[in-house]
């Protein structure tokens, strides 16, 4: 006898396109051929969809101060650890074990979205997505994105914004 689906693969989508179709917000999808050989998931996913690197978002799971949080950057910059630790209240960051990132949010790394995570963990935006109408961001599975409005993702992530991101 053959396995029921879970339900977001019935609908063709994932953990967060479920959570942002639940809640009734605007998106689109944008798949593109993943090629395991590029050097960087966003990067790649920018490039792709024919995007501006600074509107592609990167989801990062970092320790601050022993609690998992989330850091959603542009593929283009780097994670300023000090920003987000003080960003949330902390004192020090550091990424997260690989491992760890993956069964907390319940995604596979280079897919890892900030909707949908299997635990919600506090979450901070950069600053510069808010210079955007759009941005993409991880739809939690490799060579597949989202295009949402900056606000949007604020608010369905409970995110803080911040200045986290480096050039």
């Amino acid at each position: 006898m053959a396995k029921k689906p879970k339900k977001n693969q019935q609908q063709g989508g994932t953990p967060a396109t479920v959570a942002l179709t639940s809640a009734g917000v605007p998106y689109t999808i944008h798949a593109y051929d993943h090629d395991p050989s590029h050097p960087s998931y966003g990067e790649e996913a920018a490039e792709a969809m024919g995007v501006s690197p600074d509107r592609v978002f990167k989801t990062l799971v970092a320790d601050v101060d022993g609690a998992l949080t989330v850091a959603v950057v542009p593929v283009a910059g780097q994670l300023d650890l000090k920003a987000l630790a003080s960003a949330v209240g902390g004192k020090r960051a550091a990424m997260a074990d690989p491992a760890l990132a993956e069964r907390t949010t319940g995604y596979v790394r280079g897919g890892i979205s900030p909707l949908g995570q299997r635990k919600k963990l506090p979450t901070v935006l950069d600053a510069s997505a808010s210079a955007h109408p759009t941005i993409c961001i991880s739809a939690g599975r490799r060579g597949l994105e989202v295009e949402l409005s900056p606000e949007d993702l604020t608010k369905l992530t409970e995110a803080t914004v911040a200045p986290i991101g480096r050039a």
